[in-house]
C-alpha cells in the first residue's frame, strides 16, 4: 500500500488550500483515512478522519474550517482547508487504517503567512 499526498504550499492567512492523498496497492473496501499534521517542535496530531461509509471526525481547532472527503472509486481522500491561520502551518500527512494496520504517506508542507 502506498499513499501520495499533494496540494501543500504557501498561502496567506484567510486563504484556502486543498490537499489530496492518492492511494494504491491492496486497498480494502472497509478502512479509515485520516489527515494528521506536525508543526515544528510539536507532536503529530489528528486533523480529520473519514470512514469508508462517510463518517467524519475533526479536531476542535479545525472544526468549521476544514472538510475531509473521499472518493472511494479513486481511493483518494481530500482535505479542503479554508480560513487558514498561521497556526495551521505544519507538514500534513495522510494515513490509511485497514485491518488493524496503519499506512502513512510522506507529508506535504502547508505554510500560512500572517
Amino acid at each position: 500500500v502506498q499513499l501520495q499526498a499533494s496540494g501543500g504550499g504557501l498561502v496567506q492567512a484567510g486563504g484556502s488550500l486543498r490537499l489530496s492523498c492518492a492511494t494504491s496497492g491492496s486497498i480494502r473496501s472497509i478502512n479509515t483515512m485520516s489527515w494528521y499534521r506536525q508543526a515544528p517542535g510539536n507532536q503529530r496530531e489528528l486533523v480529520a478522519g473519514i470512514t469508508s461509509t462517510g463518517s467524519t471526525t475533526y479536531a476542535d481547532p479545525v472544526k468549521g474550517r476544514f472538510t475531509i472527503s473521499r472518493n472511494n472509486a479513486k481511493n483518494t481522500v481530500y482535505l479542503q482547508m479554508n480560513s487558514l491561520k498561521p497556526e495551521d502551518t505544519a507538514v500534513y500527512y495522510c494515513k490509511l487504517d485497514q485491518r488493524a494496520i496503519a499506512y502513512w504517506g510522506k507529508g506535504t508542507l502547508v505554510t500560512v503567512s500572517s
